[in-house]
């Protein structure tokens, strides 16, 4: 019989992989909605539909929308911000495998940034993890020396801004409500979403009608092929992110994070079955390669 303690950590496990699986689905949907919208006006708009939601989760007394330090949240929000930004353009450029396999580099980055400027002292296990990770992140990303696109970089970029936002939730938010840190976010993204729309506006030239002019399309209107799945991705990452919070409450960080690598299967399973996206052998070893570096890194670390 489980005691008291590995009940809690099954659910928080169960609770993360919800959520990875909510993620893992809804994000394959950013290709498709990238032939209507542009990524600035998606982030807009997603975030007016979202932040009603973060202050109901306020109003069933989840925490407070008040930060304790203003400039803490907002560097944090800023970081994890851009991160979504490299993210997204990678969602809509290239299969979801490579755009996670990029994003999910950010344990390596964590472990080399607290290594080289934080003083810390990784063991040999966390050494050979993010030699395995960065072999991974290759099978997947397969760059050609031939034939080298810098688009490969982008999600990885996404992925250094993400291990960045990670170090500053620990070191400047510990003491801030899950609620205003999310709220944070939301607020940023939708604040940067505005900018770029207004830059764009004032930028002249042509964009590409399909899914390469994501990142330089300014507003379209009406948007009613894109709003569905706006208020999907609206719903859908809200709802994920909260069962993220409680999987954290409910179990320890080195033991849940393991669980975030499972939207490294379910999010290209989900793009085989609905979009026949195929991955190749090589890449569905860096995949595995990837988890089981975050794995390693995750669980040897204090």
């Amino acid at each position: 019989m489980m005691n008291e303690n590995e009940s809690q950590g099954m659910r928080a496990g169960l609770l993360m992989i919800a959520a990875m699986l909510i993620i893992g689905v809804i994000d394959n949907f950013i290709a498709p909605l990238a032939q209507h919208i542009g990524l600035w006006q998606f982030h807009l708009v997603r975030a007016l539909i979202a932040l009603p939601l973060v202050a109901l989760l306020s109003l069933l007394k989840l925490g407070t929308l008040r930060p304790v330090r203003w400039w803490a949240v907002a560097l944090r929000s800023l970081l994890i911000a851009v991160s979504m930004l490299f993210y997204f353009s990678a969602l809509a450029l290239m299969p979801i495998a490579q755009a996670l396999a990029g994003l999910f580099t950010s344990p390596i980055f964590i472990l080399l940034i607290n290594a080289l400027f934080m003083g810390q002292r990784p063991g040999i296990w966390r050494c050979v993890a993010v030699a395995i990770g960065f072999a991974g992140t290759l099978f997947v990303l397969q760059p050609n020396p031939n034939d080298f696109d810098w688009m490969v970089l982008i999600p990885v970029a996404g992925g250094l801004f993400y291990a960045l936002g990670a170090i500053a939730t620990r070191s400047l938010c510990a003491e801030e409500s899950t609620v205003a840190v999310l709220a944070g976010m939301w607020v940023m993204l939708g604040l940067l979403g505005a900018i770029g729309l207004v830059v764009l506006s004032l930028l002249p030239g042509a964009y590409e009608q399909e899914a390469e002019g994501f990142v330089t399309r300014g507003w379209v209107w009406p948007m009613t092929d894109a709003i569905p799945l706006v208020i999907l991705q609206a719903v859908g990452s809200v709802a994920g992110v909260f069962l993220i919070i409680k999987a954290y409450q409910l179990g320890h960080p080195s033991y849940v994070s393991v669980f975030e690598f499972s939207v490294m299967g379910f999010g290209p399973l989900f793009a085989w079955i609905a979009f026949g996206q195929v991955i190749s052998h090589w890449q569905i070893l860096g995949i595995a390669m990837i988890a089981l570096a975050g794995a390693t890194i995750a669980t040897r670390s204090k």
